[in-house]
């Protein structure tokens, strides 16, 4: 039994039930919505992790899950828990929804079957540029990079690589832009930012499931190629295949990340030098299986299910 939790509306959590159903893989979907009405039970004893989870129906026995894919989101940001006009969220069912997530939380730690991710190993994305460590120590390259909030370091940074990039250090979502000359630095002095050298190529999204590989070359002159249509450029992209020590670096790095299933943003120069920007350690790799065509909800929904 595969349990999915999240909100199944996401397109990650949407296709990967879709193909467990394809599949007819026994599954069920702990929908974070009505967390307020879900009950999980834990107990640790000699025998190790014993419980059960009841999501609206029956308790079902956590013996009997093989694996749990998981999207959660931050209780106070659905719906049913935000204030409705000048109606605040009912502190019961918000406190019952807080409960049974953390707790949910506590199952994806120690549950002893495959979890794609354990919170715990969500941390490496926190910081780029500890991440970047990480991923050297794999034997990818990273491009030169510079975090400071001087102007003076800056300037000089775009002196010596020419054309230079700049986002976030931390794991929210930025869009990657390209650092113009002469722009008004006096802002980045209360905000201390990554600027990268700008490194030609083609970006290759490659997400790891399990073993498997699955990599998508992408066409865009965009400089952050997922928001090209806010830049008036299009975006187009099919599967490729990676060279192999490249995969297996790709996979090592993963598990070294205590991941299972991560997105890892690669780009490939004209002269064949590969480098890695960073991995994500929750992928919304539904864009990249609709536009390229890869199989990666199938893929996951085996793992799950403890399928080869």
């Amino acid at each position: 039994m595969i349990l999915f939790a999240g909100i199944p509306s996401e397109s990650p959590i949407a296709l990967a039930i879709a193909a467990a159903e394809t599949l007819r893989l026994p599954h069920m979907v702990f929908n974070q919505r009505h967390a307020a009405h879900c009950q999980l039970r834990l107990e640790w004893g000699a025998g190790g992790l014993s419980g059960a989870i009841a999501l609206g129906g029956s308790p079902i026995d956590l013996a009997g899950i093989t694996g749990i894919y998981a999207r959660m989101a931050d209780v106070g940001v659905l719906p049913e828990h935000r204030a409705r006009g000048r109606t605040p969220p009912d502190p019961v069912a918000l406190a019952r929804a807080t409960a049974m997530c953390g707790l949910f939380d506590d199952l994806l730690e120690v549950f002893p079957g495959t979890v794609v991710n354990r919170p715990s190993a969500m941390g490496s994305n926190m910081s780029k540029p500890g991440q970047a460590q990480l991923i050297t120590a794999h034997g990818l390259k990273t491009p030169a990079t510079l975090v400071s909030n001087d102007p003076d370091a800056i300037r000089a940074f775009q002196a010596e690589h020419g054309r230079v990039i700049y986002k976030s250090i931390s794991a929210v979502r930025s869009i990657v832009q390209e650092w113009q000359p002469g722009r008004d630095l006096a802002a980045v002095a209360r905000l201390p930012t990554q600027f990268q050298a700008l490194v030609p190529g083609t970006d290759i999204r490659t997400h790891v499931v399990g073993d498997r590989v699955f990599a998508s070359a992408i066409a865009s002159d965009a400089i952050d190629y997922r928001y090209a249509d806010r830049q008036g450029h299009e975006t187009a992209m099919e599967a490729t295949e990676l060279p192999p020590e490249i995969a297996a670096r790709c996979v090592a790095l993963t598990r070294s990340l205590g991941l299972v299933m991560s997105g890892i943003d690669l780009k490939r120069t004209p002269d064949g030098d590969w480098y890695c920007f960073e991995v994500n350690p929750s992928p919304a790799y539904s864009y990249f299986e609709e536009m390229a065509g890869q199989p990666m909800s199938t893929a996951l929904a085996r793992l799950l299910a403890g399928e080869p």
